[in-house]
């Protein structure tokens, strides 16, 4: 039976007024069948992975066989610094048969201690011409907590628990560890001190750098014109796809949160041929097929260094993206969390 002409009338008014309730909702409808997403996740604008891409700086490979990345213009005769990569050691835990051993530095369930060990010193000497050169790491949680430095916490038996640490003690080299979370080195030219930084998101969001920076200078009289920073590898964001309660945190703490975040979609194509194949119940950022949404933690932590005053000009970023180069660096997400450790390390001569 067709609809009164009264009726007919009446539904684009009604249509209008279900749409403004979708957008005041921060909904959107879709005319053509498609599933209707949140607004704010639809205001970015697609990219593929491989244009968010960063290119994979050569390793320098010592003597030992460690294979590190030091740090491009940092002539700075009393300093010490680098980032490990996974390639020289003796662990056998998460290579393939046959293969050449690896160099993982955490104390991992998988490998052996002695290896870690091995490893470890291995580093120190490749880094520091000396495999003795005590090297001091953390218990690392994911938090903005910040600690100083001694040779006697190389002794410890526990190391301390915080995410970053400072010295302008001489001899001995601060570390933190990495498989996809993002390291970041300091060090201040006139007062001769040091910091390492260990910032995933949660410690991003924390501004464990911005923090960091402001208790050197409480503690040592730093200046921020005076320091230079490195930023090592990490996961990049090509590869680094989070929820929509990422999203949210980074807004909620900074005024440029938005601008870290883009939308990934490398599967278009497959889509518009077969839609169902991406209709899932999981939440944004957490399914493995279609757009999702990549934060970009180097720059998330490099703007963070500028803002605490840091010169642009002074900030190296060192690294490429842990997922997307298995081959040379571990990475927690890429392994599914089968993985062994990185460290960053720095220290005054």
């Amino acid at each position: 039976m067709p609809l009164p002409s009264s009726l007919k009338s009446s539904i684009p008014k009604k249509l209008e007024t279900i749409d403004a309730l979708f957008r005041d909702a921060g909904l959107r409808t879709s005319r053509r069948g498609k599933l209707a997403r949140r607004a704010g996740f639809a205001r970015f604008e697609p990219v593929a992975s491989k244009d968010l891409t960063r290119s994979v700086p050569e390793p320098c490979r010592a003597p030992n066989g460690v294979e590190w990345l030091p740090v491009e213009g940092w002539d700075l005769p009393w300093l010490w610094c680098g980032f490990s990569t996974r390639v020289g050691g003796v662990s056998r835990a998460y290579c393939a048969d046959g293969a050449r051993g690896e160099l993982n530095l955490g104390f991992t369930p998988s490998d052996e201690r002695e290896a870690v060990i091995r490893n470890r010193r291995s580093l120190a000497e490749a880094v520091t011409g000396s495999a003795t050169t005590p090297l001091v790491t953390l218990r690392q949680f994911h938090s903005n907590l910040i600690v100083r430095a001694t040779a006697a916490d190389a002794a410890r038996l526990t190391p301390r628990k915080a995410d970053g640490q400072m010295t302008d003690e001489v001899g001995i080299l601060l570390a933190v560890q990495t498989a996809d979370c993002v390291p970041v080195l300091v060090a201040d030219r006139r007062q001769r001190a040091v910091a390492a930084f260990h910032a995933g998101w949660r410690g991003t969001v924390k501004r464990i750098v911005e923090c960091g920076i402001g208790q050197m200078r409480i503690a040592f009289g730093s200046r921020p014109r005076d320091l230079v920073a490195a930023i090592g590898p990490g996961i990049g964001a090509c590869c680094y796809a989070v929820g929509e309660e990422v999203l949210s945190e980074f807004e909620s703490q900074f005024e440029y949160g938005r601008v870290l975040f883009r939308e990934v979609d490398d599967a278009e194509a497959v889509r518009r041929r077969y839609p169902l194949l991406f209709m899932t119940q999981r939440a944004p950022g957490h399914s493995p097929m279609g757009p999702r949404l990549h934060v970009d933690l180097i720059e998330a932590n490099r703007r963070q260094l500028i803002a605490a005053g840091v010169q642009p000009g002074s900030i190296q970023v060192v690294g490429g993206c842990t997922q997307c180069s298995r081959k040379l660096f571990f990475s927690h997400r890429g392994s599914h969390g089968h993985t062994g450790r990185m460290m960053g390390v720095i220290g005054i001569r």
